[in-house]
C-alpha cells in the first residue's frame, strides 16, 4: 500500500485517468494502467468488462472539457477499497454535471482496480 491516504489514493486515481483518457493515445494501454485485464464494473447495475470500459471511453474524450473530484470520505486496506465523491464535469456543449458515486471496490497488489461496486445519483444543480 502506498503512502496515500485513501482520499488521495481515490483524488489521484481517477483524476490520473481521466487525464490520461482525455488527452488521447491507446485507450487499450489507459485502461491497462489502472485496472487488471479482468476488471469487472458494475455501475447502477451496468456490468462492463475490459472491452466495454474502453468503449466506455470513447464519448468521454470527445465531450468532456473539464473535472473535478471531490472525494468526501474514504476508507483503504491493501486490497479494499470504499469511498464517497462527487465527480464535477464541464462538457464540450457547455452543460456542467455533477455526480455523487458511491464506490465499493478490490484492488490487485500494484493498486490496479480489480472490480467494482458502484451506486450514483445526479447532483447537478
Amino acid at each position: 500500500m502506498s503512502e496515500l491516504s485513501a482520499r488521495e489514493f481515490v483524488a489521484d486515481f481517477f483524476d490520473s485517468f481521466t487525464r490520461e483518457v482525455v488527452a488521447g493515445g491507446d485507450a487499450e494501454a489507459v485502461v491497462d494502467r489502472y485496472y487488471t485485464p479482468d476488471v469487472e464494473q458494475i455501475a447502477d447495475g451496468v456490468a462492463l468488462d475490459r472491452q466495454r470500459l474502453i468503449a466506455h471511453l470513447r464519448p468521454i474524450r470527445k465531450n468532456l472539457l473539464t473535472w473535478e473530484y471531490d472525494v468526501h470520505e474514504a476508507i483503504r486496506t491493501a486490497d479494499r477499497l470504499a469511498a464517497r465523491f462527487t465527480i464535477h464535469a464541464q462538457m464540450r456543449q457547455g452543460r456542467t454535471i455533477s455526480t455523487e458515486v458511491y464506490l465499493f471496490g478490490e484492488l490487485a497488489p500494484d493498486g490496479r482496480m480489480r472490480r467494482t461496486t458502484q451506486a450514483t445519483r445526479d447532483v447537478t444543480a
